[in-house]
């Protein structure tokens, strides 16, 4: 199998107030946005959000009666995703600092030699931060 350092899968995620949202993953998380794009009406159709390297795509919730990905996507606040870095201890405090999020599980050491922890963000996705890298494992 061949890997390559371009990222391949990026989350895609829908939030009923995709700004905020945004504000609230630059604050609280340290992601920055690459790009937003609205539709006339002020909607994000399209953000891509960078942590690190690693690229996330989300943009406002439709009504799925408007065709397209709507259709077919998982209703706003159910993804999860987990998200590789070296200090989850400052992120942690950096979240708990920014508030709005709610820590759904607090810093861990795991079996497996992670250190972990998960928040879920306002509108209920949940994010989880730790050392475990699947790549090195």
């Amino acid at each position: 199998m061949t890997t390559t350092t371009k990222q391949v899968l990026h989350p895609t995620l829908r939030y009923r107030d995709a700004h905020a949202a945004i504000d609230w993953l630059e604050r609280a998380l340290g992601f920055e946005r690459r790009t937003v794009h609205e539709d006339d009406e002020g909607n994000v159709v399209h953000a891509e959000l960078d942590f690190r390297g690693g690229l996330v795509m989300l943009g406002s919730a439709r009504n799925p009666t408007e065709g397209g990905f709507q259709e077919i996507a998982p209703p706003p606040g159910s993804s999860s995703v987990y998200v590789v870095i070296d200090d989850p201890d400052a992120l942690h405090d950096r979240a708990v600092a920014a508030g709005g999020g709610e820590i759904v599980r607090e810093l861990v050491d795991l079996d497996y030699g992670s250190r972990d922890f998960a928040v879920r963000d306002p509108e209920g996705n949940l994010w989880n931060f730790g050392t475990y890298d699947p790549w090195e494992a």
